[in-house]
């Protein structure tokens, strides 16, 4: 009984692991076609790179392609919602179980600006802060997470506002210009400069505290 245990376990586990193969390669494939597509429409523009020019730069054929995305808007979409999926898990999800509202704050400047700077990541979440096309459906759905993203920071300012009795500058407009400012980052920042990372973190949270909360 043992012995026939211990086989049948293991045909379970290799069961398991053949179904699972198809699925993991298939996700892998489709986070490489978002980041070379990503690539291509920060150095080309958007209106100008093709689904050729996307098959090409994978070395995929047209049918691979399409086999994961039926177009180029879908793609676009797709990169958005996954910009938004590594903000929420990088930044919001490290947060929120901070109590002081203070520090929940600082930790998020640092984060955000971690995730702008981060190489691995910045040709999508940078592709998620720049105007481009998108079917009034799938912009609409992009837009409902932005948004919550927004109202989140926020509340927070607001929160922060409150406990330090400093409320002359609307949390709302407080919010877009934090936002604003880190989001923007990507557009000047030299990692080989003499600015470093860590120095931006501190001043941009120094400037922003000074403003809202004066």
């Amino acid at each position: 009984m043992p012995f026939r245990h211990h086989t049948a376990l293991r045909f379970r586990r290799m069961i398991y692991h053949v179904s699972r193969m198809p699925r993991e390669a298939a996700i892998s494939s489709r986070q490489e076609i978002l980041r070379a597509s990503a690539r291509l429409f920060r150095e080309r523009g958007y209106d100008a790179t093709s689904m050729n020019d996307i098959s090409a730069a994978l070395k995929l054929s047209k049918g691979g392609l399409y086999h994961h995305f039926r177009s180029k808007d879908e793609i676009l979409f797709h990169i958005m919602n996954h910009a938004m999926e590594i903000t929420e898990d990088r930044v919001l999800a490290p947060i929120r179980d901070i109590a002081d509202p203070e520090q929940r704050l600082r930790m998020l400047i640092r984060l955000h600006i971690e995730l702008v700077l981060r190489a691995r990541d910045r040709e999508i979440t940078v592709i998620l802060h720049e105007n481009h096309p998108l079917p009034a459906a799938l912009r609409k759905r992009v837009n409902a997470r932005k948004k919550d993203y927004i109202h989140f920071v926020e509340n927070l300012i607001a929160q922060v506002q409150r406990a330090r009795g400093c409320m002359q500058i609307q949390a709302r407009a407080a919010a877009f210009a934090l936002l604003g400012m880190i989001n923007w980052i990507y557009q000047w920042y030299q990692p080989e400069g003499s600015l470093k990372e860590e120095d931006l973190v501190r001043q941009y949270t120094e400037i922003f505290f000074s403003g809202a909360f004066r």
